[in-house]
């Protein structure tokens, strides 16, 4: 497609890829020489986590990525398909042909696996995902339009399930989307009218039985649907950028109720990792321990193993900053991700969290007993705290104290409960010492 100004205008200038409005003609065109019986795809690919490179690494890493990514896959497509930059990180395929739901399966597992492949842009060996959305003329749609939109959906859902992947567009998507976005307004909504709420759960210490601290929880309490779990809005709130105006709610009132409570009971706040790459989170730290005055060693913050895989250099910086400041820093769901035992090498955790899976199998399979004993013992030979998650019965409890757990948290003890019962369950008989 070499040609005059029209055609440059029709171009992107970075990736020389046709844009949005020429790709729009070509799919209507394509539309048009389709044949009966034929089909046409529209795949439509979503860079996972560009975001992050050109923030880390800056936008001249960032473009020299979108040109590298555009020629891989205009090498990787059909000669009668066309790829477009719809802007930013997003791309798109017209593919045409017969049985196309086969050979646009076939594509989008072969452009996963193209874009995912390592890339050297000048010092920097960088690694990213893509998601692909996918929709079919005539079944999906018969016009430009209607085409993208359903293949935007189905993208949607290749990111929800996972990134990395990719997804045809399926009846019912533009429901669950409606619903999604509905959602969406009645979060952020929920944030102005102050219809979240943080509970709280008793960690006990496993020999003596006394509550050691409280793991800060969020819920929304909504007008009309009621108490919604945080499963239900949190991966939203994550994918929106909303977790954090809501983590630093928790952060706040966490640090302000502990204020309240005695010397010796401390307060645990999950970050998020889309919180963690906040530039912004040592401030909010800071400003929820001065304005609370809960002194910084009472403040357990947790992290999951998916921060760590983030950017470890900058992260490691931020976590030492934490440290430095009196602020205890936990690793969560330990055990569940591919290289804990690495990031104890990497970081000096104070805190590692049994994932509660290991926890509810302990009576009934040896490989979860196996794991326990194994996590226990790691955490006394570095000095580290080991807490149990999701304890749910008297034979589980004892199993952890056999095995030298430091500390518990579960249903057995308490559920979840508001700050206004925190002194009722401060009050509760403790656990038998010894069996």
């Amino acid at each position: 497609m070499a040609g005059g100004a029209g055609q440059d205008l029709a171009h992107g200038a970075l990736t020389s890829l046709p844009n949005r409005v020429l790709f729009h003609e070509q799919l209507e065109q394509g539309l048009r020489q389709t044949r009966s019986g034929d089909q046409l795809a529209v795949l439509c690919l979503d860079l996972d986590h560009f975001k992050d490179i050109n923030d880390s690494l800056g936008h001249p890493v960032g473009d020299a990525l979108l040109k590298e990514v555009g020629r891989r896959l205009e090498a990787t497509v059909g000669e009668q398909d066309t790829v477009a930059r719809l802007g930013g990180d997003e791309f798109a395929v017209v593919q045409t042909g017969r049985s196309e739901e086969i050979a646009a399966r076939s594509l989008a597992g072969r452009l996963v696996e193209v874009i995912s492949a390592p890339y050297q842009i000048d010092d920097h060996q960088i690694v990213i995902g893509v998601s692909i959305g996918i929709s079919l003329s005539p079944q999906d749609g018969s016009n430009p339009d209607e085409l993208l939109k359903n293949a935007d959906l189905a993208l949607y859902r290749a990111k929800a399930d996972g990134r990395g992947t990719y997804r045809f567009f399926e009846t019912g998507m533009d429901a669950r989307a409606q619903a999604r976005r509905l959602l969406e307004m009645d979060l952020r909504a929920a944030l102005q009218r102050d219809e979240f709420q943080v509970y709280y759960q008793p960690i006990r210490e496993v020999a003596s039985g006394r509550v050691v601290a409280f793991e800060a929880l969020l819920r929304w309490n909504h007008p009309q649907r009621g108490l919604i779990a945080p499963i239900s809005f949190i991966p939203l709130a994550e994918e929106t950028g909303l977790i954090v105006h809501l983590g630093e709610f928790v952060l706040r009132s966490a640090c302000t109720d502990a204020a309240t409570w005695p010397d010796d009971v401390d307060v645990a706040v999950n970050l998020s990792p889309v919180q963690f790459k906040s530039p912004n989170l040592i401030a909010s730290v800071t400003e929820a321990l001065a304005a609370s005055g809960l002194g910084a060693r009472r403040l357990e913050l947790e992290i999951t193993e998916s921060v760590l895989l983030q950017n470890s250099e900058a992260t490691l910086t931020t976590l030492h900053e934490l440290r430095a400041m009196g602020v205890r820093i936990s690793l969560d769901d330990f055990g569940t991700g591919y290289s804990s035992l690495s990031y104890l090498r990497s970081f000096p955790f104070d805190k590692i969290k049994i994932d509660r899976s290991f926890v509810s199998e302990l009576a009934t399979r040896e490989d979860s007993m196996a794991i326990i004993r194994a996590v226990t013992g790691l955490g006394r030979s570095l000095g580290i705290v080991t807490t149990a998650e999701g304890v749910e019965n008297d034979a589980q409890l004892e199993l952890l104290r056999r095995e030298g757990c430091t500390q518990a948290q579960g249903y057995l003890f308490s559920k979840p409960r508001p700050a206004s019962d925190v002194a009722m369950m401060l009050e509760r008989p403790r656990l038998r010492a010894s069996a």
